[in-house]
């Protein structure tokens, strides 16, 4: 039987794990096996965190809506369920965003939460 090389196979299969281990710290920028271990990792969270990400944005949209609803004299929950009895549909992160930055808007839907509650 034949002997088989390694040939250019690996060598791109290796040099596809250490272009994406550029940048990290010691070893494991510079060495295959460790490089590989710690790629493999970096996939994880990273594939893990696109999804914690959307649940970390919804936690700050909702703090910030009941921070901005408890200086009108609402909760969250009252003033969410006081928007959907009026009719009206907007989101968390909208809601969020105008608690920031328009507060005037953001008490406008406040009174009108109020009125339906």
């Amino acid at each position: 039987m034949s002997r088989v090389k390694g040939g250019y196979v690996a060598r791109r299969r290796r040099k596809k794990v250490m272009k994406l281990a550029k940048g990290y710290h010691g070893s494991k920028h510079r060495m295959f096996r460790a490089a590989q271990e710690q790629v493999r990792k970096s996939l994880e969270y990273a594939y893990r965190d696109r999804r914690q990400r959307k649940r970390d944005f919804r936690k700050l949209w909702i703090t910030r809506i009941n921070a901005a609803a408890r200086l009108n004299g609402l909760s969250y929950s009252r003033l969410m369920h006081g928007l959907k009895q009026a009719g009206i549909d907007v989101n968390r992160k909208m809601l969020a965003d105008l608690a920031v930055n328009d507060e005037k808007a953001f008490a406008e839907l406040a009174e009108k939460a109020k009125q339906n509650l």
